[in-house]
């Protein structure tokens, strides 16, 4: 198998971000060359292993450089939406899971609270825009590390900017994404906090075997 990168994924593409989607498509590339006797099954379970694992376009490139039909699932990397828009009157509005990350977010909500979770998200873009209107809500970021967080501009009006455990953050540690808030908040807070650690099972859920 070339360890080349295929010469149809440019150099710029490289090193960009993978999503979900990305290696399903790879993935079935693999299983149809399989079928089509192109891999044998070894081969089948050693390229489904590196793509599973991949992190970038490159990582994947050469897992389908040398099959038909690897060109046109690698050719267009996803692209990224620009721009959604979230509206609420008196509810709230939750991004968490595995959800894919637009360019720019805006977000106008009365009366209820905004929670934007980058723990599990697809991000492909350095930065992340979030344009915020609210009254009587909070605005609440759970963001992992190397996320940086920048909410200086917002106009806030009767509340304040907190982060939390932010002492427990390593020093001029590296940013690897750049989420900037602006807007303005009355009668609310920004809240930055990092991911919650996993629960640990109490005694009853590790007699049943349920902590894994």
């Amino acid at each position: 198998m070339s360890q080349e990168p295929a010469r149809w994924v440019g150099q710029d593409q490289l090193e960009q971000r993978v999503s979900h989607d990305d290696r399903e498509q790879v993935a079935e590339v693999l299983r149809v060359a399989a079928g089509d006797g192109r891999l044998t099954l070894d081969e089948l379970e050693e390229r489904l292993e590196s793509c599973f694992a991949a992190r970038t376009y490159g990582d994947l490139a050469p897992l389908v450089a040398d099959l038909p039909g690897g060109a046109t699932t690698m050719a267009e990397p996803a692209r990224t939406k620009e721009v959604a828009r979230v509206r609420r009157t008196g509810g709230n509005a939750r991004y968490e899971g595995a959800w894919e990350v637009p360019r720019r977010l805006e977000i106008e909500v009365h009366g209820g609270n905004v929670l934007l979770d980058f723990t599990s998200a697809t991000v492909r873009l350095p930065v992340t825009e979030v344009v915020v209107t609210m009254h009587g809500g909070t605005l609440r970021l759970t963001v992992p590390d190397g996320y940086a967080v920048d909410a200086e501009e917002v106009e806030i009006h009767g509340g304040s900017v907190v982060h939390r455990r932010v002492k427990d953050r390593v020093p001029n540690a590296l940013v690897v994404h750049r989420v900037t808030v602006t807007g303005s908040i009355v009668g609310g807070n920004i809240v930055v906090q990092p991911p919650r650690p996993p629960r640990r099972p109490g005694p009853l859920r590790r007699l049943l075997g349920r902590d894994r």
